[in-house]
């Protein structure tokens, strides 16, 4: 499966998930079997998709993870590292898979400005990561110690480069006897 087949396929899942919302207004919706019912002040649990339209509309407001605070973390902790270590990525202290998928979810409600400082910060996490899975890549296989520190798109490229390294080296060196 292709790197972006795979992040595709769990934005949608991720966009299934509930999110908590406050109703703004008194709301009714019935959309593909799905009801969503809510009184002005209320606090109910939806589908992440039916909130991101409800907020578009100013129905509601997301009760979501500031994303913003888990960046600020996950970048202070990969720069404590040092160049050989790699963090858990977590969101509210939990290891978290999906950690870019929700970054990219936050990132779509942010004004343009707001958006162009949080892509800073998150390209230097990215940078960083990126060079410590390059090191960790070429000299061992994906242990599950290191597997559960990294996003399914970092897992993916992890594995793609390993693969690619060894197949570098046979190339040079060839098989043992």
């Amino acid at each position: 499966m292709e790197m972006s087949e795979l992040v595709h396929m769990h934005s949608i899942g991720h966009n299934l998930t509930d999110v908590k919302v406050e109703f703004k207004k008194d709301t009714t919706l019935h959309v593909s079997g799905v009801s969503i019912q809510g009184k002005m002040g209320e606090i109910l649990n939806v589908p992440r998709w039916a909130a991101e339209v409800l907020e578009s509309e100013k129905y509601i407001e997301i009760q979501d993870v500031d994303m913003l605070v888990e960046l600020k973390q996950a970048v202070e902790k990969e720069k404590m590292l040092g160049q050989f270590d790699l963090s858990t990525l977590q969101v509210q202290q939990q290891a978290d898979p999906h950690f870019y998928i929700k970054m990219k979810s936050y990132m779509k409600g942010l004004s343009e400005k707001d958006y162009d400082k949080v892509e800073s910060m998150l390209n230097t996490l990215l940078r960083t990561r990126q060079t410590k899975i390059i090191r960790l890549a070429d000299t061992s296989k994906l242990t599950a110690e290191i597997s559960q520190k990294l996003s399914i798109e970092e897992r993916e490229f992890y594995n793609n480069l390993h693969d690619n390294s060894s197949k570098f080296s046979k190339t040079i060196i060839g098989n043992k006897k």
